[in-house]
């Protein structure tokens, strides 16, 4: 057996494996990948589920990665409603749901994140919801109506999304956060009370600094979530969204080192030679930051299936790339570049009132992050001042009537 003939098992149907099926054909993998999915659905797009799916844009057909008939075309032996329960090393087995057993001479573990479920009396009541598959997006969308009370518990992007895409759809919503300010840990201050103002004005209320305390019911179906101050809020629906968790369980029952995901290398090789970790499993070196972190975004699902694909087919590692990410909000669009590491300075480029503005971080006159609504140029430049690494002027990145390229010259 070589490399190019070697059979490679993805574990994992999502965004990450999916991609990384079909970029080891397209570098002229020879050999079997078998893909091994939990869902009935082929890979499909994640981010619209709380956007496009909820409004009925979307559905499995337009999210899907690629056509169903690709796998069968590209020699991919694609295995739905199916999880992997042990990984064996020593063997190269996984032992999976059905009872068999799947070899490998290479596996790529790319099983994802799930939503944090909150252990809460009444949590186990009908129109108690998360979000992450298209069944959890299916059966939201049935669960919105105008004039159905929403309460999303959390006050992330994926709540806010969710608290957008109901109020375009009636319904009442209330968004349930237990820190003193939205995106408490993923966004700056000024970001925070933007959005809250935003929302505010088209009609979703906020309370902030609280957290759920359980749901109650009648005839087991959902009828209010209760706050750990006493109070108690009406809903017909509930949505969980606190955060992810790395579905890394069976590489932990396997020995593989982890810390908050599977610790990897900027190949995505764990440290066992013949196992890949990649997308929102993986604990993975950022060079730019020069430290670990796990990432939940498609950029870096697709990077580190491209790491994987060349490492495997012995092509050259593709450069290190900055993390971004974005959020769709009824008429805004987030793009957010880089992350905020050891960043002392923030300026706000642009009118917040206008909704057209940028947030930059700066570690003295680098650059590590930027937060842009509507404002692409500034999110592109920034983009790439942080992948060069030159030193900016904080003078001239304030001033609005000076270019973004001038900024950079």
């Amino acid at each position: 057996m070589t490399e190019s003939n070697a059979h490679i098992v993805i574990l994992g149907a999502g965004h990450a494996g999916g991609t990384a099926a079909a970029l080891l054909r397209q570098y002229g993998h020879a050999g079997p990948i078998t893909m091994v999915g939990e869902e009935p659905l082929p890979p499909y797009q994640r981010p619209p589920l709380s956007k496009a799916w909820l409004k009925g844009e979307a559905d499995a057909e337009s999210l899907a990665l690629k056509p169903v008939e690709f796998y069968t075309e590209a020699g991919v032996d694609f295995r739905p409603n199916l999880r992997a329960d042990r990984l064996d090393r020593a063997a190269r087995t996984l032992s999976l749901s059905d009872g068999s057993t799947l070899s490998y001479d290479i596996l790529i573990i790319a099983t994802g994140a799930r939503p944090i479920a909150l252990p809460l009396p009444g949590a186990d009541l009908e129109g108690v919801l998360f979000l992450r598959s298209a069944a959890d997006a299916e059966a939201l969308k049935a669960a919105i109506r105008p004039g159905v009370k929403l309460a999303v518990i959390g006050g992330g992007y994926i709540g806010l999304e969710a608290a957008a895409s109901g109020r375009a759809l009636g319904a009442e919503v209330v968004v349930i956060e237990r820190e003193t300010r939205l995106l408490a840990r993923v966004a700056c201050e000024e970001l925070s009370s933007f959005f809250q103002a935003y929302h505010e004005k088209r009609g979703v209320t906020f309370v902030l600094g609280a957290s759920a305390a359980g749901f109650t019911g009648e005839g087991g179906r959902l009828n209010g979530v209760t706050l750990t101050d006493g109070r108690t809020l009406a809903c017909d629906a509930a949505l969980l969204g606190v955060g992810a968790a790395p579905n890394d369980e069976i590489a932990r029952a396997a020995g593989l080192p982890c810390d908050r995901g599977i610790v990897v290398d900027l190949e995505a090789r764990t440290a066992d030679p013949a196992i890949f970790a990649i997308g929102d499993v993986a604990l993975r070196p950022l060079p730019l930051y020069d430290r670990m972190h796990r990432l939940e975004s498609v950029p870096n699902a697709l990077e580190q299936a491209k790491q994987a694909a060349c490492s495997i087919t012995g092509r050259p590692p593709p450069a290190p790339e900055v993390p971004w990410f974005w959020s769709d909000q009824y008429d805004l669009k987030l793009q957010i570049a880089g992350l905020p590491f050891d960043a002392d300075r923030r300026i706000v480029r642009g009118d917040p009132t206008q909704a057209k503005f940028a947030i930059f971080h700066l570690k003295g006159e680098q650059l590590q992050a930027v937060e842009a609504v509507n404002a692409p140029p500034e999110f592109m430049a920034g983009r790439q001042f942080i992948q060069n690494r030159k030193p900016i002027s904080p003078e001239k990145l304030a001033d609005p009537a000076i270019s973004m390229k001038e900024v950079g010259a």
